[in-house]
């Protein structure tokens, strides 16, 4: 994939990660998923699609909740894995771009795209997601940030990707409520939420979550990988133990198809 206002232009793969992404990014807290049902994602009988859906995450979690869950993702073995992880499930996935979504008109009640809005065509993909959804559907855009000025680990690690990938541009921040006016044409505004949570991590896990990022595996070579890996774990020992925990920052937006 490629989007120019992203890394300076240059190219990853999210398939290169599927392994580790699957591993080691199914990191989001209760909360979130409980917000997404309140808001009217993933309710019983209704029909629910999640657009870059990576290995799944989204749809195996809000399962439960009784809805018919459909994922797509750019990326094809993030949808094998998807479907691998899924095996039981009646989740149905794709390959698929929110800019060509594989679905008849008004086929979903609601569509959620969660750490991936800033890969769409903005101006393919809104036409796109509002011709899937019903009217008065509801479409959940959701992030999770990473804080690294409240965190001398995740300030440490995210200059340690930059390192080996000077091109990578998440460094992370706070999306604040004043600055939530993002509203898709063809969509009324319902709601923005945003709150803190405290994810625990290991040396693994957390280098397993670094390594997932757009800047460490879907980018670089397997040596470079490795290298970086190495030194990230050392970097880890040396500033702390091996049980902490990292505040990150969710923030959802929810609107409704008019």
């Amino acid at each position: 994939m490629i989007k120019r206002t992203i890394d300076n232009g240059n190219s990853f793969d999210w398939g290169k990660a599927s392994e580790n992404y699957a591993k080691y990014r199914d990191i989001y807290p209760e909360k979130m998923f409980e917000e997404f049902y309140r808001l009217g994602f993933g309710r019983k009988c209704e029909k629910c699609l999640d657009i870059g859906t990576g290995t799944g995450v989204i749809p195996r979690f809000m399962h439960k909740y009784g809805a018919r869950l459909y994922g797509i993702d750019i990326a094809g073995n993030q949808i094998k894995k998807a479907a691998e992880l899924s095996a039981g499930l009646d989740i149905e996935y794709k390959t698929g771009t929110a800019e060509s979504i594989p679905y008849i008109d008004g086929f979903f009640d609601a569509v959620s795209a969660v750490q991936c809005f800033a890969y769409f065509d903005r101006e393919k993909a809104i036409p796109e997601i509002a011709r899937v959804l019903k009217k008065g559907g509801i479409f959940v855009i959701c992030y999770m940030q990473w804080l690294p000025e409240e965190s001398e680990i995740t300030d440490a690690s995210l200059k340690l990707v930059k390192k080996y990938n000077p091109n990578w541009d998440c460094l992370g921040d706070r999306i604040e409520v004043k600055n939530s006016s993002l509203k898709p044409d063809g969509f009324k505004k319902k709601e923005f939420l945003e709150f803190d949570c405290d994810i625990p991590f290991t040396y693994e896990s957390w280098n397993g979550r670094m390594i997932a990022c757009r800047g460490i595996e879907p980018s670089l070579s397997r040596e470079e990988v490795r290298r970086f890996s190495d030194e990230h774990i050392k970097m880890l020992k040396n500033i702390t133990d091996d049980n902490f925990t990292l505040k990150h920052q969710i923030s959802i937006f929810c609107f409704e198809k008019e």
